[in-house]
């Protein structure tokens, strides 16, 4: 269903990975990674949104620091892409999704961006910096950018045991963005739509949060 494509950015030429609906699509969403690349694991959420009619795009956010990256979910995986989260940035990380957006938008499509704990931080960010709607899925970084207002629909979803949120940094969103619905999942810890990872997979959370996923990018991009 996908395949590799190269995207021109501010940071340079960009892989992806791209996969494309049977039919007309419904709109196109930039699907933006954790810090463990555009490996198995984010290809196939891609790949599952085409399946929902939607064009989708995963731009390798790691390429202006080191190509071809797909770390593995163990602490050499995580200590490396950490490592090549600092070096990219939030600049030019941003400025990559900006690019994947506009790529689509010049096709003739409505955009929005979905993304996953770094991702996720990145995804509201697109929406308060290139104004599209984006849903963030336990984007923890988000409380360090509250004082930026969202110019477009946004939804967040959170695990209720996710060690890594609190639920102080929880409620400091919802207090800064009332108008956003954000869903905390009861018994989902942190990267509970990580399918391909028992130790954090909650598959009763990822469903639900996948259906609310769809049902607002259908409003936002319909």
């Amino acid at each position: 269903m996908g395949r590799d494509i190269i995207i021109d950015t501010p940071a340079g030429k960009t892989d992806a990975w791209r996969a494309d609906p049977e039919g007309a699509p419904l709109g196109a969403l930039v699907v933006v990674q954790e810090i463990f690349g555009v490996n198995a694991h984010m290809r196939s959420v891609a790949d599952r949104f085409a399946a929902k009619g939607y064009i989708a795009v995963a731009p390798a956010l790691f390429d202006p620091a080191e190509r071809n990256i797909e770390l593995g979910y163990d602490d050499a995986g995580m200590r490396r892409g950490i490592e090549l989260r600092a070096e990219v940035g939030t600049d030019r990380a941003i400025a990559i999704v900006g690019a994947a957006a506009k790529l689509l938008q010049d096709e003739g499509h409505k955009v929005g961006v979905v993304g996953y704990c770094w991702g996720g931080t990145l995804a509201f960010l697109a929406n308060t910096r290139f104004g599209l709607p984006a849903v963030a899925y336990y984007g923890g970084r988000v409380v360090d950018f509250l004082g930026e207002p969202l110019r477009a629909p946004m939804l967040f979803h959170f695990g209720a045991d996710d060690a890594g949120i609190p639920p102080e940094s929880i409620a400091k969103i919802r207090l800064a963005y009332p108008q956003a619905p954000v869903h905390v999942y009861p018994g989902a810890g942190h990267a509970f739509n990580r399918d391909i990872d028992p130790s954090h997979y909650h598959a009763d959370s990822a469903a639900l949060a996948l259906r609310r996923t769809l049902d607002f990018f259908a409003a936002a991009l319909g």
